[in-house]
This record gives structure tokens, sequence and C-alpha cells, in this order.
């Protein structure tokens, strides 16, 4: 245990938390997961966005930069603030904590301004906490400060050209909000000076502070004691499930016949006791009347940045890179393949519409799972290419949404664990599932895509990578072909 433990605004916000994590961190953390690749591109997101926060103080000075070792960083801020220049990472102790500030922006009557950065587009109660404990330390540590602000993504921007910083960020007055909560922090540190120098973690029960504000990294760990079918798959549960837990309740099976459950959890429950699937064959029949041959099962992969790569796009816009279509003619036809990848760090949007359109059959179903993502992609390409739209108008009446007999509860069994997802869906009905691809879900395909289309990578690596990214949106569709001829042999049963 540290003999000296100091506490950032990071571990306070850890604290706020779980104090349980907060021990974790001063104690054992050895035993505390390394950040994963999601989180990782949270981070680097994160600094990207700061970057470009920065450009809006063009005469700014960053505090040690380069240096990586905080002390130094600490001994070089006061000399930074007799400058009286906007200030970068400017770091400050006090009473045991210490904060580095994104922004110090100096003001009249020798005050600054707080200005927190953040890659969100709206404000969060931990942006507030956040910020709090810098005013906290900054006070203590001798610095006038005169108001605090929070640096937002604005939601509403749209890029053409080079990005001018002011237009994509907006500020937010925090001041009163800030003013009330720092009232608080030195309390708060004091008790979790407390939990650091305990000998033993704190015993803390789970709930929703485990995932809020941010998944906590002993997730897993905490949560091992429950079982597979736990009351935590309750499909749709908002609240009953911490009920369930506080009477000693952890398996789906052991809920008590008097708790009133919707009729889609009560299948879920029955189908586990009994260890079969519900089946509504007549449901199901009228479902697979709506498909129509030639029949397209279409898939989609998207990506999303904070700051936008390309102009006419926004802030977190979801950009289409790759499509996968399996089209099956007929009744016995085997299924068709098609598919486009994007190439080169130009817009995607242009070839991806035109590919799609040149593959699609003119008639029958298109199938999706979750059609809405579909759609709102393919009417957000045509707001950029309006030449478009009069082939979407016939496109549209097409689609069939497959996640529908799934989120109905029409077809539902015990291994999908109260997800109608694909990926918990398909392993159930068919056998198959992603766990021997190397991408196995949709953000870390757009990861990917992103590292070695706009990184820094050898053409080796990007061919690897793209063939697997190939795998899996395939699979994605081929794997609705599969459902789909399931669900058929389910309903002529």
């Amino acid at each position: 245990m540290a003999t000296q433990p100091s506490i950032s605004k990071s571990k306070f916000l850890n604290g706020l938390q779980c104090h349980k994590l907060l021990w974790f961190y001063y104690n054992a953390k050895d035993e505390i997961p390394k950040p994963g690749a999601a989180q990782q591109a949270i981070f680097d997101q994160g600094h990207e966005v700061g970057a470009l926060a920065k450009k809006m103080f063009p005469d700014g000075i960053e505090v040690g930069a380069g240096i990586i070792d905080l002390p130094e960083t600490l001994r070089l801020t006061p000399d930074a603030v007799k400058l009286r220049k906007p200030l970068f990472e400017a770091a400050f102790s006090a009473n045991g904590c210490y904060a580095r500030v994104d922004i110090l922006n100096p003001v009249k009557d020798d005050a600054w301004d707080i200005i927190e950065v953040k890659s969100s587009t709206s404000l969060k109660d931990v942006n507030l906490a956040d910020i709090a404990f810098q005013m906290w330390v900054l006070t203590k540590a001798g610095l006038k400060i005169r108001r605090c602000f929070l640096c937002l993504v604005n939601n509403e921007f749209v890029r053409h050209g080079e990005i001018n910083p002011k237009e994509f960020f907006t500020l937010e007055d925090v001041t009163p909000q800030i003013t009330e909560l720092a009232r608080s922090v030195e309390g708060q540190v004091g008790e979790m000076f407390k939990t650091i120098r305990q000998k033993q973690s704190p015993e803390i029960q789970i709930g929703r502070h485990c995932s809020k504000p941010y998944v906590c990294p002993l997730h897993d760990r905490c949560w091992s004691f429950l079982p597979e079918a736990s009351i935590f798959t309750l499909y749709n549960d908002r609240s009953r499930k911490y009920q369930l837990l506080a009477q000693g309740i952890h398996h789906l099976k052991d809920i008590p016949a008097d708790v009133e459950l919707t009729d889609n959890q009560s299948i879920q429950r029955a189908a586990l006791l009994s260890d079969k699937p519900h089946i509504d064959r007549p449901a199901i029949a009228a479902f697979l009347k709506q498909i129509e041959y030639p029949v397209s099962y279409l898939d989609f992969e998207t990506f999303d940045t904070a700051v936008p790569l390309f102009d006419e796009t926004k802030p977190y816009q979801k950009m289409p890179f790759q499509f996968s279509l399996h089209v099956v003619r007929s009744k016995n036809a085997k299924p068709e393949h098609h598919s486009f990848l994007a190439e080169g760090t130009t817009d995607p949007r242009p070839e991806f519409m035109r590919q799609l359109r040149d593959a699609l059959p003119e008639t029958g179903s298109v199938v999706t799972y979750n059609a809405s993502f579909e759609t709102a992609r393919l009417k957000e390409g045509c707001e950029l290419l309006p030449e478009f739209k009069p082939w979407l108008r016939k496109v549209t009446p097409r689609i069939v949404d497959l996640l529908l007999p799934f989120r109905g509860f029409r077809y539902y069994h015990p291994q999908q664990h109260g997800s109608a997802s694909m990926k918990a869906v398909l392993p159930a009905l068919t056998g198959k599932g992603y766990e021997n691809l190397a991408i196995q879900e949709g953000g870390a395909a757009s990861r990917e895509f992103l590292r070695v289309t706009h990184g820094q990578v050898t053409d080796a690596e990007r061919r690897r990578v793209r063939h697997h990214l190939e795998e899996y949106c395939g699979l994605d569709t081929m794997g609705m072909v599969q459902i789909v001829s399931c669900l058929r042999t389910i309903s002529d049963a």
C-alpha cells in the first residue's frame, strides 16, 4: 500500500463511483484489468478533441510539454502561471490531491477560468464532479477562480473544409453548480483517504453504480457470483432485478411465482424452466409470408468519430463503410454474395450508395436485422446524394425487419439469455456464432477499419484486417439466411 497516497481527479471520480474500486487502485492495482481496445479508442478520441480545443487559444502554453513526470510538471506550473497566458495541462497540488486542468484561461483581477474539455455533446453529472474537484484543488493551491466552463462538442456543427474550433465547440458556464459541489469535496476526499488506508477492501453490494457513470473495471470480478441465467438477464427490466437482488434472489428460475412479470419475461422464465424454446408458429408463419423472392439479406458496418473526417458530416455521424449482401433468388437457390468495403481515405458514401444500388435486386424483400439502422443510413446517404432518392423510395417498402419476431418473443430460446440481438439469436437458433472470427462485433469492426485506413500500418496488416472485416460482415448476412431457414423449418413442423 502507498505510504503517502495522493488523489488525482480520475481517482476522485473512481471514489465517487465506488470505494472498492478506489481501494483496489491504491492497494491491488495489478488486479485491475487494463483498458481494452474500446476504452483505449475513447481515450484516443478524447486526446484528439482536446488538441483541437487548444487551438481556440493560439497564444496558449503547454505546461511541461512532452514531460510525463508529474512532479516536474507541478514544479514548472508556478512559473507558467506568472506569464498570464492560457495554460494547457497545468498541474496543481494541495491537501494530498492534485489536478491537471485542460485549459486555464487568465481573466481580469489576477483570476482564472477553468475550461474542462469533453468529447461528448451534452453535460453529464460526472463532468460537474470532475470540475468541482479541480476548482477545490486550485483554490486550495492559492489560485483565484472566476468561472468554470464545460467545453462540449457542438452536435449541430457541420464540417466545411478546415475545422474552426470556435464553431466545433460550445462553452457552457457551470459555475453555480460547481460552486455548490466544491463545498463537498473536502469531506469526500477525507473519506477516500480513510478507504485507501484500510487493510481490506470495503465490501460493497453490486448495483447501478457498477456501470454509472462508466462500466467499472472490476465489474466482471464483482459480478462473477451470479449464474449465467441471472435475474439481470430479465428482458427489458430496469428496476425489478435490484429488488430481487436485495431479497437474495440471483437465478431467474428462483423468481417467486407471485412476482408480476411482463408477458415476454414470463416466456423467458418458462423457457428456462422447461429448457425448451418458446415457439409461436402462427406468428412466425405470418412473418415469413412477408418475405418474397428474390430475398436480399443486407447488413451495414459504420464508424463514427467526434471530429468529422469529411465535409458535410457532423460529429458522431454514422458513416457506412461496408455492406454485405446475400441474395437468395428462389426457394432452393444458393445464396449469392455481394460486398463492398471502402478503400482509401475519401468519403465512402458515394461509392457505397452506387455499389449497393447496382447490387441490390429491383424486386423482392430486403431483409435486415434492426431495420431502422440501415434505413437511417440510406436516408442520410440520399441527403448527400439526392439522385438516389427515387431508388430508395422503391426499396423502403420492401424492407423486412428480422429482429421483430425475436423482439416480440414469437421465438425465444433459453440460450438467448433475455437478448433479441443477432449475436444471441444466431447461436441459439443455429448453433453457429462469431467466436471463431478475429472480429466479433461492430465496435471492433469500426475501430479496425479506421486503424488500417486512416492510421499508419503496413500493406500486409491492412490486407489482413480487411479480410477479417469481410468475414465478419459476411457472417451477419449469411447468419440471417440461416435464421430465416430455421424459422421456415419451425413453421412447417
